[in-house]
């Protein structure tokens, strides 16, 4: 298991990278979430975010970025799931996908009315440029990103 140092107090924390994709790796020592390598762009899994780490993370990222906003409660957030696994692996740096679990990150929720999930979000250099609510087919969600990475 690799070691990763929290930004937040600079505790060195064990990470198990073959954990679950929606499991956030947490400091042992202040709770802060965990940047693993698995976190970084171009990764073929989905970045997960939270409310600690979405300015740097979306706000702050140039290009395209698309926003799960799924609960682990949710049957059809758990259908999109693999689908964003697909485009994660599939976005060849055309794009990124991240998900933000509205339970453990309501600030984040709250601010961009997250009122009904799945809900993705799609982020241009920043700036929220569409939202699709409910569970979408895989065509839908590729039609849709395809405007704003084109």
């Amino acid at each position: 298991m690799p070691i990763v140092t929290c930004e937040q107090c600079g505790t060195k924390n064990r990470v198990d990278t073959n954990a679950q994709v929606s499991r956030v790796a947490r400091c042992g020592k202040c709770g802060a979430a965990l940047r693993t390598a698995t976190d970084a762009a171009g990764s073929d899994k989905p970045l997960i975010v939270t409310d600690q780490s979405f300015a740097q993370e979306i706000l702050n990222t140039p290009g395209v970025v698309l926003l799960d906003c799924w609960a682990p409660w949710c049957g059809p957030c758990r259908m999109i799931g693999p689908i964003m696994e697909q485009l994660a692996s599939e976005a060849q740096g055309r794009y990124r996908v991240a998900k933000l679990n509205v339970d453990e990150n309501p600030r984040t929720a709250s601010q961009f009315q997250i009122q009904s999930i799945p809900t993705m979000l799609i982020f241009k250099n920043g700036k929220l440029v569409d939202r699709l609510i409910g569970a979408q087919p895989k065509p839908a969600i590729v039609s849709r990103l395809s405007t704003h990475t084109a």
